[in-house]
């Protein structure tokens, strides 16, 4: 079973004990309740001669590194995003492989001025959706390789019905395909290969080339100099998504700007 496999069994499991505990009705109304989404596109789209967007990920462990942070402050963190130039900020909301909480999605969401903001999760119905939406959010998070066609279909519709944004994630050129009959507007590469989670950046630099221009990508993993967003600039990227770079930095504030430009 691979680490993707072993993830998505256990979220079958989590997930009808997070519906009996909050249930559905409830959740709709939280996010009806909200204000509304922000313009990921716009956000995240790279000006001509610009350099890629940042979308700064609030993480504090991952399962191939363990804890990265010991005194994780998710608020305070994206806070210093916000303020030395991330255009997006990424909040990991699965607590048990990666101690995130959907809780540090809706603190986060409602600072000021308010950043853009995405769920990033491994998403397998659309109550997740609607929790994203009642915590503030303005993308959420679909996986190709977790879901069937049809089901990344139905989830993405159901996404931009709720006036958020699908960052749909491909990791191979079979899945860019995918991703692309799906209508996926906002596609994310993802360097690491989720069944060994081993990273490689020509995965991006690759399949870039495949995607048309009207579609905004993001070069996920993987990424931690100005030398490697400069060669992802050069392949045409629009933006970038980092954490383990970010929060593992000796000075936090120095490497965003750094990244970010």
């Amino acid at each position: 079973m691979s680490r993707l496999d072993e993830i998505l069994a256990y979220k079958r499991l989590e997930l009808p004990t997070r519906m009996q505990a909050r249930p559905l009705d409830n959740v709709k109304a939280e996010a009806q309740a909200c204000p509304l989404p922000l313009n990921a596109l716009a956000a995240l789209r790279k000006p001509a001669m610009g350099r890629p967007r940042l979308i700064a990920e609030v993480k504090a462990a991952s399962p191939s590194r363990g804890v990265l942070v010991e005194n994780f402050n998710p608020l305070a963190l994206a806070q210093v995003y916000t303020d030395n130039g991330a255009a997006a900020i990424s909040v990991l909301t699965d607590e048990h492989f990666f101690r995130g909480n959907l809780d540090y999605l809706a603190q986060i969401s409602v600072l000021q001025p308010r950043p853009v903001t995405l769920r990033k999760d491994f998403i397998l119905d659309e109550y997740q959706l609607y929790e994203a939406r009642a915590a503030g959010a303005s993308m959420a998070l679909l996986i190709v390789a977790a879901l069937t066609a049809s089901q990344l279909v139905s989830l993405r519709e159901k996404c931009e019905s709720l006036g958020m944004t699908a960052l749909v994630e491909a990791h191979t050129a079979d899945e860019v395909h995918i991703a692309l009959n799906c209508g996926a507007r906002l596609l994310g590469i993802n360097n690491r290969d989720l069944g060994t989670f081993q990273v490689n950046l020509e995965t991006s630099l690759r399949l870039r080339a495949m995607v048309p221009t009207d579609v905004v990508v993001v070069a996920e993993s993987g990424i931690f100099t100005r030398a490697d967003v400069d060669r992802l600039a050069d392949a045409g990227i629009d933006a970038i998504l980092v954490g383990e770079a970010l929060v593992t930095a000796p000075d936090i504030p120095a490497k965003v700007r750094e990244l970010a430009g």
